[in-house]
């Protein structure tokens, strides 16, 4: 019985009424081998199938039936993989997210927002660039509300800096959607991703998309003719502004949560997640993860409203610690009694900025248990030493942030301050989010995957 690697070519007993130099052809050839191990580019999740091999197939069966052996079996399908540059790449992502949240906190105290009126997803990239370009734009400004109401004399080199400031916010923008989209869609094709990760991939490039679409709309607020005939204060929208802001952060918190999570796959290290007090530190950081985003939600608010410019003694408002309730709950800011408790929360400056004192002095009791929690000696045993260092960054990131806050209100809303406490918040969920991965078991399927 010949086996494959006999001498005696094959064609010579199974193929005595075929051409020598078809059979002998590449091709033929390749039929017989098996599937290489890493995948084709651009479709590796697809067996590659050339057009010549149905005509072979009954001829490589009868050969192997005469030589007495068995055909070979396919390779098993490629295993999924993580490239290890695809974490990298999301940690760029969240830096270049990080910092287009710190040039829209400039924009919106500068009051940059409003210097730009149309929204041109293309022809916008290029900013004025002759005097003529520049007039144009300045005429369109001069007849929206701010322009009307606010800037009315404001001079072409005033009016440059506020424009510039807005356009580098949307060119962020702009840049991030292509620096994640191109990407994407190479690592998606090119390899066989873990399960439910090109799903995520596209809901983060989705979530791109509508954060151009919620800006546009926030900005648009403040732009209606019904500011000017009723005189009012050039502004956007309170409730849009944090829409805004939410899903800048919830995008912000995906593209970091994903890239850490990807990482802490490839190094797939061993917890124990089965410990009672490990579990219930765990719920702990997400709560305390929760009340950060809600603080900083509130604080849209109160940029929105201006609320920062009505108390600024801490930590008494008035005098008192907590406000008269006629002063809370102004009928002023209700339509009718049904909407007097929901329209002061999100309309009355008081009760914005008091809300906002009381979820940062909560979180912020919180964030300060998450080192103490963290030294109980039962859970401290089975706490990694990675998660400890992380309750630690995060204590000393929540001290910081609430002497920012504090030295803001102090000093009236000083604009490097104030950006500065906006930029807190965002370091505070970052080590919230890395907290959170820390304690994550790594996919299975993930760990026995090939790293490439």
């Amino acid at each position: 019985m010949l086996g494959l690697a006999s001498t005696r070519p094959l064609w010579s007993t199974s193929f005595r009424g075929c051409s020598k130099a078809v059979l002998s052809s590449r091709p033929f050839q390749r039929s017989l081998t098996t599937r290489p191990a890493k995948p084709a580019f651009f479709f590796p999740s697809h067996r590659f199938h050339p057009f010549f091999a149905p005509s072979f197939r009954s001829f490589s069966s009868a050969a192997f039936a005469q030589a007495g052996t068995s055909a070979p079996r396919a390779s098993a399908p490629t295993q999924r993989a993580i490239p290890k540059s695809l974490p990298n790449w999301l940690l760029g992502c969240s830096a270049l997210v990080f910092g287009i949240l710190v040039v829209g906190g400039l924009t919106r105290l500068t009051e940059s927002g409003l210097s730009i009126v149309e929204w041109n997803l293309v022809t916008g990239i290029r900013p004025p660039i002759t005097q003529a370009e520049w007039d144009e734009e300045w005429e369109k400004y001069k007849v929206s509300p701010e322009g009307v109401l606010m800037n009315s004399k404001i001079e072409m080199s005033e009016f440059k800096k506020i424009f510039y400031m807005e356009w580098a916010h949307r060119i962020g923008g702009r840049m991030l959607g292509l620096t994640f989209a191109i990407p994407a869609v190479y690592y998606m094709a090119r390899y066989r991703l873990p399960r439910g990760l090109p799903t995520r991939l596209v809901a983060l490039g989705l979530g791109i998309g509508a954060q151009g679409v919620i800006g546009w709309y926030m900005v648009k607020s403040g732009l209606e003719q019904e500011i000017i005939d009723t005189k009012g204060v050039p502004r956007v929208s309170q409730y849009r502004l944090a829409a805004h802001l939410s899903a800048a952060l919830a995008l912000y918190i995906g593209m970091l949560s994903t890239a850490l999570s990807l990482r802490r796959d490839l190094k797939a290290p061993q917890i124990n997640l089965n410990s009672a007090p490990l579990r219930r530190f765990k719920g702990l950081a997400h709560l305390a993860g929760a009340m950060v985003f809600l603080t900083a939600v509130s604080g849209a608010f109160v940029a929105g409203l201006d609320a920062g410019l009505v108390y600024n003694e801490f930590p008494t408002m008035g005098g008192k610690i907590v406000p008269d309730a006629d002063e809370l709950f102004d009928k002023r800011y209700a339509k009718s009694d049904a909407d007097l408790w929901w329209r002061n929360i999100f309309e009355n400056p008081v009760t914005a900025q008091f809300d906002h004192r009381l979820f940062a002095t909560t979180t912020f009791g919180v964030l300060l248990s998450l080192p103490l929690i963290a030294r109980v000696p039962s859970l401290r045993k089975v706490l990694p030493r990675a998660t400890r260092r992380i309750t630690d960054l995060t204590a000393v990131a929540a001290v910081s942030q609430v002497t920012l806050g504090i030295t803001t209100l102090l000093y009236l809303v000083p604009i490097p301050l104030a950006a500065m406490h906006q930029a807190g918040s965002v370091v505070l969920l970052t080590c919230l989010t890395a907290l959170g991965v820390s304690l994550r078991r790594p996919r299975a399927a993930v760990q026995l995957a090939k790293k490439l």
